[in-house]
């Protein structure tokens, strides 16, 4: 038998800094960048009771962990639940299994966070957020702790939502942070975009955007899903967390192709790529970046490991036990 770590999204609520979780998400990046191996999401779907099931995983061989996410939505609750198993690299022996809910806007706005900080110009400090709900929440908390925001406006098409983000940020960060009745007024002047919707068609128009602007788009990752249109794709340096996600369910990426805008070769480099120093970032201070967020088992690994790391020294959760298959096949 092997003690396995049993953590609920409670115990792992208030473990970690928004900080802590980028530092943690930007070393599994530079780990993939360097040959780490992860694969974009699997998606099973169910017609009646409409439901899906996800899953996706990575290997963090430096961290010592792998794992991924698995976790299922609809099934006619109309919600989601989410399983993280995380494994030692070495041994395979499974160190944890989390509920992963509350971990989600942390760890996907940390890959957000790390994609500005390596391709939004070091003086940004004007912030668009497009989308009002927790992964909005997750990618401002994470994103404020890499660049110095002076002015951060919020637009989403329901007022008291908007409203309502803009109040409670305004309270918890030194910048100003107000809400704007259009995607037109909060793109204006931006130095940083970033969409957290989930939207179908394009969120803003790609002549709003400009010279030297960075955008990161997390909410586009089915193919008929598009928060950015096909200029602001073809226009930009794009950056996918994976670049086999870019034609593969990269909503946005995908319908800019079968436009004719782009074609396949318009991948930059995969953002661990970047972060790892082996393709460039920004080269100038005109240049639009795009950094294209479907969720990856990179920030999972790197979060959960985090949090397992965590729990440990403060003792919480409980222990469960897994058997091996050399006992539990042979019964000895």
């Amino acid at each position: 038998m092997t003690d396995t770590l049993f953590l609920t999204s409670s115990d792992v609520a208030d473990l970690a800094t928004p900080a802590e979780y980028v530092d943690a998400v930007r070393e599994g990046y530079r780990q993939r960048g360097n040959g780490a191996p992860a694969q974009p999401r699997s998606k099973f779907f169910r017609e009646d009771p409409q439901g899906m099931l996800t899953t996706y995983a990575a290997v963090l061989p430096e961290t010592g962990a792998m794992g991924g996410y698995m976790y299922s939505s609809g099934f006619g609750a109309v919600d989601a639940w989410f399983m993280t198993p995380l494994f030692d690299a070495e041994s395979g022996a499974p160190l944890a299994l989390l509920d992963g809910a509350s971990m989600n806007p942390h760890k996907t706005g940390a890959a957000g966070a790390v994609a500005v900080d390596a391709l939004a110009r070091d003086d940004a400090d004007t912030l668009a957020v497009i989308g009002s709900g927790a992964q909005a929440r997750g990618q401002l908390h994470a994103t404020a702790t890499v660049r110095d925001f002076t002015d951060v406006r919020v637009y989403s098409p329901t007022p008291e939502s908007r409203e309502s983000f803009a109040a409670d940020f305004d309270e918890s960060l030194e910048a100003s942070v107000r809400p704007v009745d259009s995607s037109t007024a909060a793109l204006s002047g931006a130095d940083v975009v970033i969409t957290a919707t989930r939207a179908s068609e394009p969120v803003f128009d790609g002549d709003d955007l400009e010279p030297g602007t960075h955008v990161t788009a997390m909410g586009q990752y089915s193919p008929d899903k598009r928060e950015l249109d096909a200029k602001t794709v073809a226009n930009a340096t794009y950056v996918p967390d994976l670049r086999e996600r870019a034609t593969f369910d990269a909503g946005s990426f995908i319908q800019a192709l079968e436009e004719g805008a782009i074609d396949e070769d318009h991948v930059h480099a995969e953002l661990g790529e970047v972060v790892a120093g082996n393709a460039p970032g920004r080269t100038s201070d005109d240049e639009i970046t795009v950094f294209d967020s479907g969720g990856t088992g990179i920030e999972t690994v790197a979060a959960a490991y985090l949090l397992y790391e965590r729990a440990k020294a403060e003792g919480r959760g409980q222990t469960i036990e897994f058997a091996p298959a050399s006992e539990a096949l042979t019964g000895n």
